[in-house]
């Protein structure tokens, strides 16, 4: 119930609120994952992560780990107070949607393997 409709994020707003994360930007991926990037890929890195994200509303967990890294970069360089406006609605839709909480496989995104 909780994963279904995202309430396992509320945590996060303390993130928000400490100014530890922003509410759009790339979603914190785990830091094991960290040693596997590619220098493009440690470029979603250059902001603060975020509750939401381009690569969130362009599918979620229904979309590659190379085009959730790619989406991350493409925010990261296209940074606009509208395109986030864009994405926080965008968001709230998809919420109340049901739209892309689970993968194909499972209910969260597989594991991030690196670039095989």
């Amino acid at each position: 119930m909780l994963r279904s409709t995202s309430l396992d994020e509320l945590p996060e707003l303390w993130n928000i609120l400490k100014g530890d994360m922003s509410i759009v930007g790339p979603r914190p991926l785990l830091e094991k994952y960290i040693p596997l990037y590619s220098t493009e890929q440690r470029k979603r890195h250059l902001v603060r992560p975020g509750l939401t994200g381009l690569a969130q509303v362009n599918g979620r967990n229904e979309v590659s780990w190379e085009k959730k890294f790619q989406l991350d970069v493409e925010y990261t360089q296209h940074i606009t107070f509208w395109s986030d406006i864009r994405i926080i609605l965008q968001t709230v839709g998809n919420v109340f949607g049901g739209k892309g909480i689970s993968s194909t496989t499972s209910a969260t995104m597989e594991e991030f393997l690196g670039n095989a």
